[in-house]
């Protein structure tokens, strides 16, 4: 089964996804921001239609590794979910957080280096910074099985 990534902001969310053999995450959209129970919904119909069994969500913690004010959006982010996800008959989808430090600038060197525009970059920018939580997350996965192989 598919895991689906979420870089979780203020004004929109940024969705990928992976493959099925979870090698490589792909950018598939950007939720404009609604309202929280809202926002779960559209994430839900996503982890529907890929068939995904883990949410992974960023989680930007301070440099230190203290929560900033965005951590605790994230963290009720993540509380609102789960409880509609267990309302929805969904409570079998394991959500995990995956440190996202850095990975907006990440995004952004990312694109700037692909020459895409500033006003493109814009759209862009979170549904990039899900492919790179998301990537993260399937490389450690797949390096903890090989270390559990051998």
């Amino acid at each position: 089964m598919r895991k689906i990534g979420l870089d979780v902001g203020d004004k929109t969310i940024g969705v990928a996804v992976s493959d099925e053999l979870l090698i490589a995450a792909n950018g598939i959209t950007t939720i404009e921001r609604i309202g929280i129970r809202k926002d779960c919904d559209k994430v839900m119909a996503l982890i529907r239609e890929y068939d995904c069994d883990t949410v992974v969500i960023g989680l930007n913690k301070m440099l230190n590794g203290s929560d900033s004010p965005q951590t605790e959006k994230v963290y009720e982010f993540k509380v609102m979910l789960e409880n509609k996800m267990r309302s929805s008959g969904m409570a079998n989808i394991k959500i995990v957080y995956y440190d996202e430090r850095f990975t907006t600038k990440i995004a952004e060197r990312v694109l700037i280096e692909g020459r895409v525009r500033r006003e493109n970059r814009k759209k862009v920018i979170d549904k990039q910074a899900a492919v790179l939580i998301l990537q993260g997350y399937l490389d450690t996965i797949a390096n903890s099985n090989t270390i559990n192989e051998e």
